[in-house]
Order: C-alpha cells, then sequence, then structure tokens
C-alpha cells in the first residue's frame, strides 16, 4: 500500500525550479499523511529526534519518507497541488476491495450498492481565507470564509464500516457568477464518476437537498437509482397529489428489548415531483415509528425510482434511512475520532486546505482497508478495548521505539497482548 502510494506521489506538480529540491513532493506528502494516518500531531516532530539519534525512524521505515521536511516546507510544497491528483489512490484501493470480494458485503436492497451523499464543512475562519474559499455574511456585518467538500460513502445497512470514495470540493467555479453550492458539485461528482458506477447497480442515498428534478434526472440519466429524502415543506406538488388517496399501508413491530414499536409504511407510485407538464415520476413511501403510548420516535419519507409494493417497501425505506452513516459513520468520526477534520492543519494560499482533507479522508478509507483486510490488524483492534487505546498505543510505541515495518509494529502489539499471530496473508 505505501509503495503504490508513493509511486503515486511521486509524480505530483512540482512548483520549484532550479536545484533547490532537496525535498521530494512524496517525502511532503506522505509526512502530511501519516500525521493523518496515525492520527498524531506530533508525529513528524518525534521522528526527527529519533532520527537525530538513532539514525533512522518510523517515517521512513513506516511511511516511506526518505528525508521529512519541517511543517513549513510540507505547506508550501503541497500548497499548489489540486487534490485530484492524489484521487487515483480511492480507485487503487477500491479495486483491491472489489478483487477481494468485499464490495459484494456491501450490496442490499434489490441487490444494490448504496452510495450516500453528503456536504460537510471542514473549515472556517473570519480572517484566513483563500480564493477557494466559500463565504457568508453574518447578521453582524461580518463575512465569515469557510471550506466545504462532498464526501460520497458507500454504505450498507448492518454494516459498520463505511467507504470513503473520491470527495467533491465545493468551491469558486470558472465563468460562474454564482458561489458554488452542495447541489451543484453532487452534479459533478456524478458527471465525473457516473461511468466508474453506471455499470454496478447503485442507489444514491441523500438528504432532501437532492431531491429536485434536475438531479433526479441526471441520476437517472447516468444509470443510477436513487432514494432522496422528500420533505413536504419543499415538495408541494407531490403531497398535494398525496391527499385524499386511501395509500396503501404496511404495519410492522418490532421489539426493541425494552417496548414494542410499530413501524407504519405508506407508499404511492408515480407521483409528480415537481409541478411543471415535463415533471418526473417518482415513487413516494413514508415511515412513521411510534410506540404504544403514541409517541412518535421516528418519520421520514423518500422519492425514489425503485418501484414500491407491500413486499418491498420496508426495505427501501431501511435503505434510504442507511443514509445516516454518510453524517455519522463517516462525517463525525473525521471530526471527532482523532482525525480532527475541522482542525487548520493549513490553510495556504491556493489547494493545501482541500489537498490535506483529501489526505485525511484517504486515512479513514486505509483503515478502514486494514480493517476488512488485514489479520493482524483486525486482531489487534477486536482485543482492544477502544479505537482511541489503539492510536494512544500506537503514538507512544512510535514515539520511543523503531520498527522496520507495519508487520513488524503489529507483529510486538500483539506479542504484547500474548495472541496467537496469524500468518502473513500477502
Amino acid at each position: 500500500m505505501v509503495g503504490s502510494f508513493r509511486q503515486r506521489l511521486s509524480s505530483l506538480p512540482d512548483k520549484r525550479t532550479g536545484k533547490n529540491t532537496r525535498y521530494g513532493m512524496e517525502d511532503a506528502a506522505l509526512s502530511a499523511f501519516s500525521v493523518f494516518f496515525t492520527q498524531t500531531p506530533s508525529f513528524l516532530a518525534y521522528q526527527r529526534m529519533m532520527e537525530g539519534s538513532k539514525g533512522k525512524s518510523n517515517a521512513q521505515s513506516l511511511f516511506g519518507v526518505y528525508q521529512i521536511p519541517s511543517d513549513n516546507q510540507i505547506r508550501d510544497l503541497l500548497d499548489s497541488v489540486a487534490p485530484e491528483h492524489v484521487f487515483p489512490v480511492f480507485e487503487e484501493i477500491l479495486q483491491g476491495l472489489e478483487q477481494q470480494g468485499q464490495l459484494a458485503d456491501f450490496r442490499s436492497t434489490a441487490d444494490t450498492l448504496l452510495i450516500a451523499l453528503d456536504g460537510t464543512e471542514y473549515f472556517s475562519s473570519s480572517q484566513i481565507h483563500c480564493a477557494n474559499c466559500s463565504k457568508r455574511t453574518l447578521k453582524s456585518g461580518e463575512t465569515h470564509y469557510f471550506h466545504s467538500v462532498i464526501t460520497p460513502v458507500i454504505v450498507c445497512p448492518g454494516q459498520s464500516h463505511v467507504i470513503p470514495l473520491v470527495p467533491e470540493f465545493i468551491v469558486p467555479q470558472d465563468g460562474h457568477d454564482k458561489q458554488d453550492c452542495e447541489n451543484a458539485a453532487a452534479k459533478r461528482w456524478l458527471a465525473q464518476q457516473g461511468q466508474r458506477w453506471s455499470g454496478l447497480n447503485v442507489t444514491v442515498l441523500g438528504d432532501d437537498l437532492y431531491c429536485r428534478q434536475p438531479l433526479c434526472q441526471q441520476l437517472l440519466d447516468q444509470q443510477f437509482n436513487f432514494i432522496l429524502v422528500c420533505r413536504p415543506e419543499s415538495h408541494t406538488t407531490l403531497y398535494e397529489h398525496l391527499a385524499g388517496i386511501a395509500l396503501p399501508t404496511v404495519t410492522t413491530k418490532r421489539w426493541t428489548g425494552k417496548v414494542e414499536e410499530t413501524y407504519t409504511y405508506r407508499y404511492l407510485n408515480s407521483v409528480p415531483l415537481r409541478d411543471s407538464e415535463d415533471a418526473l415520476l417518482v415513487n413516494w413511501c413514508e415511515v412513521t415509528v411510534s410506540r404504544p403510548d403514541g409517541k412518535v420516535t421516528y418519520q421520514n419519507s423518500f422519492a425514489t425510482n425503485h418501484s414500491l409494493s407491500n413486499e418491498n417497501v420496508a426495505q427501501i425505506v431501511l435503505a434510504g434511512r442507511t443514509r445516516w452513516k454518510v453524517e455519522n459513520e463517516n462525517n463525525n468520526t473525521l471530526k471527532t475520532k482523532g482525525y480532527n477534520l475541522e482542525h487548520n492543519f493549513g490553510h495556504g494560499k491556493q489547494h493545501l486546505s482541500s489537498l490535506l482533507a483529501t489526505l485525511n479522508i484517504l486515512s479513514l478509507l486505509f483503515h478502514t482497508l486494514l480493517e476488512l483486510l488485514d489479520q493482524k490488524y483486525k486482531l489487534l483492534r477486536s482485543h482492544l478495548p477502544t479505537r482511541k487505546t489503539f492510536f494512544d498505543d500506537l503514538r507512544a510505541l512510535t514515539r520511543y521505539m523503531y520498527f522496520d515495518s507495519w508487520d513488524h509494529l503489529l507483529t510486538f502489539m500483539l506479542e504484547g497482548l500474548e495472541l496467537d499471530i496469524p500468518p502473513n496473508t500477502s
């Protein structure tokens, strides 16, 4: 993985001219990636100290960093590199998961792969900004600058993992007067990634923001299915067609361990999405979860191109509800579980902020790959109480000790727990 990653990064564009090229671009990028992967903000500082005392470091042995640049040098070298230059790494990892049969385990409703789209902010400031910043004016009149990104992920009901895909950054677009927005960025992502996914029976999930005819039509044109949140306040025409109709209804009951909940599903096929002669006809469904005392604990509705029936409406709704995983298992994980996506690791003047965010998302993808495919990593994680414990141990071990490979490091940790060492499967 590291070797393939390094080879890809060796072709990053280098703005430098002349002979001042002591540090390779791959060293700069891998140095930044190592901080995100180890979830150790001081990882590089520790490795510079180790290199000074031992003549070698874990940055070199674990990440292939031949010479460690300073933090400022890393920021300066990477600022001019657009995040698209590392997007092929996502594809290489995805192909590896496909070859190992892992994507088959993520298929669910109607044998589709569920790809959830969602936007999230990862930088904000009232002072620091660049040409790629979006901006909003606060009530106080102050201008607020921020960066945001669409973070597509493969999700599946019952799967604890999500698989991050190539992100799409919300940035000012050449030739456009209007500020870029989440909906426009989603359309760009679909246009760019459509060919990759169109033949794999994909269903796109999204919130109400995506449930608009132009985007829905684009999904269909590119051979995507969709299940999108569809709220009454933003789809008045659709809900007017539902009024006064005896809607097909399915009711099921589930025991939570404490109380019995009633799931009531209503649905209708071929409903106009908007008020126009060329309105797209979609299929609508709703779920209401209630308790014996009448309290409603959850209610939501969706528009989809999947034909609905008594037999499948519950599965379609379950797939639609799985959209929350892009927020909880991906965006919130990146912000609160050690990746610190919202921290300003370096804003730069051009692409630095978005490139570092991409490397951060990639680190989550690498961790997911390890959890799915690496036996030693899986065994180790399963015998430690929390993921925080694993990264705390990783931080301490790599600060004080040198390991000549990842296998050496994982084996050392397993031996410390007195666990049987799985054989290498590479």
